[in-house]
């Protein structure tokens, strides 16, 4: 599998899980966009890849810089013609308990994380749709799928990226884009102090990076979560279950409440295609006819 000729933008590239990335893309042919807030560490990983036989350009930018990214992208059309694969890496931390953590330390994190990726997306997302080709993977996070104590920011802006990968999913289908998700568990800067030494041992970036052959490549999936860490690679999945019908009963509450074991049983549960399964659901149990599908803006 290769991924020759294909022009991808991997941002935050400039060290830790992002440098992975952009080596582990050139070894597979791909050319590189190395993007970082720091110049030297974007030239640096830049310099690496060509002195390995790969073709790179070092980018300073800020996700958050709505005006430097669209100056990133239409560098990479000029040089490369177009854009084929975009990697949303770039992202902070500002770990703190919920009661301690400011509004400022919230928005931040949520700023760089999700409205960071929403603007290269847009950023890439016409140049995309004109050559009938894309692959944008987003990065979340366990933190956001499951939670984790101290990153309520981290986990809402990473669970957030996944809202926005099922919806560009949808729209770019027809484009020939496909939005992926990966989940990493990797040892890097923004990991340091979180995890022991040993375990970080075991995670090294480069460990994770071969996960995204999958997930950009020809026959990319679409809207898939994917887990890795210390080579192992594993999928999420957002499911729906068959759940209770109780319409307009006067204890409605309680049969939800004393029906909780059947609402959440897990046997019969699916992976709903669009975000309007659950009302076309809803629906066909109130009336006790086949779900009539939702009207789709």
């Amino acid at each position: 599998m290769s991924l020759a000729g294909r022009v991808a933008i991997v941002t935050g590239s400039g060290g830790g899980l992002g440098r992975a990335h952009a080596l582990y893309l050139a070894s597979k042919g791909a050319l590189v966009v190395v993007n970082d807030l720091s110049q030297p560490a974007a030239d640096a990983v830049a310099a690496e890849i060509r002195a390995a036989g790969g073709e790179a350009i070092a980018f300073a930018a800020s996700v958050t810089d709505e005006a430097r990214v669209a100056a990133m992208v239409a560098e990479t059309v000029d040089r490369w013609g177009r854009i084929d694969i975009l990697v949303n890496n770039a992202g902070i931390l500002r770990d703190k308990s919920f009661a301690k953590m400011s509004i400022d330390d919230f928005r931040l994190v949520v700023d760089v994380h999700l409205i960071g990726a929403a603007i290269c997306c847009k950023a890439v997302w016409e140049q995309m749709r004109a050559q009938n080709y894309g692959r944008i993977v987003m990065t979340t996070s366990s933190s956001g799928l499951y939670g984790n104590f101290g990153q309520a920011n981290y986990g809402a802006a990473k669970l957030a990226l996944v809202g926005l990968m099922q919806t560009l999913a949808i729209e770019g289908e027809k484009y020939g884009i496909r939005v992926n998700s990966l989940a990493p568990t990797a040892a890097t800067g923004m990991t340091e102090g979180v995890l022991s030494t040993e375990s970080l041992e075991m995670l090294a970036p480069d460990l994770v990076s071969p996960g995204l052959l999958a997930l950009t490549g020809e026959d990319a999936p679409t809207r898939a979560i994917l887990c890795a860490g210390a080579g192992h690679f594993a999928a999420a999945h957002i499911t729906l279950t068959d759940g209770i019908q109780v319409g307009r009963a006067s204890d409605a509450g309680e049969q939800v409440a004393t029906g909780w074991a059947d609402v959440t049983d897990r046997a019969g549960e699916i992976v709903p295609a669009y975000g309007f399964t659950q009302a076309e659901r809803e629906v066909a149990a109130a009336t006790g006819k086949a779900p009539v599908a939702a009207a789709v803006r």
